[in-house]
């Protein structure tokens, strides 16, 4: 079990307009992707479900579902449906019914809070509506469709115990990348082959400084909500978590930043990379 961090948030409201049309009535993070069930063949889980068993797996029980206009499916997907079971179960589907119930049994032993943005506006303002979930408690944020595969999900174990070592006030996940101009961008100091401390974040920059990009996984502690209310819309009118960060670097707060280390980012950000990501996840 975690030691401190106990709440996690995902947010699950984004319009996912770079894979319309099936976005039009589906939830982006609701989209499949191949994995292994719990009898060895393949199957096929949603993104959402599989961050939402990563985290239970590394000992999360309480969550906080950032969801928007349209994102009635999420929460229909999180509430068990035990007759459902038991119906697979008359009709001897057994294996599909032990997948099920083996998920849901996780969702039954967890507190699942579901939040509504009302309008999309960006990232920032997603995780500020968490605000009342998570109180005065440090908080881990993983964005509903931004999955990282890594053995014992040690992505989510070297971040908090980065977190914890160095009493940091953000920590988030990076890793280096051939076009910096998509992603939001750090510039920092390296003290270890896995470990920067930050002095920059910028989100999809012009000229970028790097090429380490920032992964939408970060852990926080509430000091993160007074730099997003201080924050004004964008060009695009949305609040970004990015510029949130370099408010708390501004004011001399410590952030850093963990490089993932052997493990594999799954992004579905639009139809091309969906495709990629299928296709690696089968070959997983």
């Amino acid at each position: 079990m975690l030691p401190t961090i106990k709440k996690a948030v995902i947010p699950a409201a984004g319009l996912g307009t770079r894979l319309l049309p099936i976005t039009k009535e589906m939830p982006k993070e609701m989209l499949p992707l191949f994995f292994r069930s719990k009898s060895g063949k393949m199957c096929l889980k949603p993104v959402l479900q599989s961050v939402f068993e990563q985290l239970h797996g590394t000992g999360f029980r309480d969550f906080c579902i950032i969801v928007g206009r349209g994102k009635r499916a999420i929460e229909d997907y999180f509430t068990p449906d035990f007759g459902f079971v038991q119906y697979l179960r008359s009709k001897k589907k057994t294996k599909y019914a032990e997948e099920l119930q083996e998920f849901y049994n996780k969702v039954s032993s967890s507190v699942i809070n579901f939040v509504n943005q009302p309008e999309p506006k960006g990232l920032g303002d997603a995780v500020l509506r968490a605000k009342t979930f998570t109180g005065e408690e440090s908080f881990l944020v993983h964005a509903g469709d931004d999955l990282i595969l890594s053995k014992g999900n040690d992505h989510l174990k070297m971040l908090i115990k980065a977190f914890e070592k160095f009493d940091a006030d953000a920590a988030f996940l990076v890793e280096l990348v051939e076009d910096p101009r998509n992603y939001g961008i750090v510039e920092g100091d390296k003290l270890s082959e896995w470990i920067y401390r930050v002095k920059t974040v910028t989100e999809k920059p012009k000229v970028p400084r790097s090429k380490i990009a920032v992964i939408a996984v970060y852990v926080f502690k509430p000091t993160i909500y007074n730099e997003i209310l201080r924050l004004k819309p964008d060009k695009s009118k949305e609040i970004q978590l990015t510029d949130a960060i370099q408010g708390l670097l501004n004011r001399g707060f410590k952030v850093y930043a963990v490089k993932l280390k052997d493990g594999k980012r799954i992004d579905i950000g639009a139809s091309e990379r969906y495709w990629e990501a299928l296709n690696i996840t089968y070959k997983l």
